[in-house]
């Protein structure tokens, strides 16, 4: 398992996916982008997972009511093939926590993830930025640059196979600008799974091209039922 596992390190090193950003949190580090279609088939590959979307015949989508898409799953997040650098997507909680424990990570705590989208903590950090501030964004004072509805400015094209009667569908991970940390799509393209505990409902952080800039909004809170497989959350992972 341990020559599996840097594998896939030095192919997401190599395709720069993946990569680590400097410390956010005390001991820790926050994967620099959301985990990738690309780091995910490497997963299944050694793990030979069937995800529950794949075993209920395709994941879903909410438009006037949950919608299940036949052959949207996490290898075709529109039931069409995706490119290795798409955020995955049709993931559970309990899917995205074993991906994290499986490359020697975790998914961030509720408060980890908080503290890594909103309060800058390089020091220094690159001008325009101010460490020890906590911004209203992962992007910073606006949601400007991030891939969200409507009201984010100039984001980042989407996925050309994308199908959606609601916005545009997500963008390959690290193509916005980066933000808070450093950290590339904490606000917007796709929900992110966080570890909440035990409880039934977990917490999804950031927003997602679903949704406008006020899902991004640090005072914003949302949860899922745990076993929500659905094109618009994925996940990020925080080591140790």
């Amino acid at each position: 398992m341990s020559h599996i596992r840097n594998t896939l390190r030095r192919w997401i090193g190599t395709v720069g996916l993946g990569l680590v950003a400097g410390p956010v949190l005390a001991g820790t580090t926050m994967d620099d982008t959301e985990v990738t279609i690309g780091a995910f088939r490497e997963f299944v590959r050694a793990t030979g997972l069937v995800t529950q979307a794949e075993r209920s015949g395709g994941g879903q989508t909410y438009e006037g009511g949950w919608q299940q898409r036949p052959g949207w799953v996490w290898h075709s997040p529109y039931g069409r093939p995706g490119a290795a650098d798409e955020p995955v997507t049709h993931v559970t909680h309990a899917e995205a926590t074993a991906f994290c424990r499986w490359s020697g990570k975790r998914l961030p705590t509720e408060a980890e993830w908080r503290q890594a989208a909103y309060t800058e903590q390089r020091n220094p950090p690159p001008p325009g930025w101010v460490s020890g501030r906590t911004y209203p964004y992962p992007t910073g004072e606006s949601p400007r640059g991030a891939h969200c509805l409507e009201d984010c400015a100039s984001t980042a094209p989407a996925v050309p196979h994308a199908q959606t009667g609601r916005g545009a569908g997500h963008a390959p991970v690290g193509k916005s600008a980066r933000g808070v940390n450093g950290l590339f799509d904490m606000g917007g393209n796709v929900w992110e799974w966080a570890d909440g505990g035990p409880d039934t409902e977990q917490p999804t952080l950031g927003g997602s091209w679903w949704y406008g800039a006020a899902q991004m909004h640090r005072h914003h809170r949302a949860t899922k039922p745990a076993d929500t497989a659905v094109v618009y959350i994925g996940l990020r992972c925080i080591r140790p």
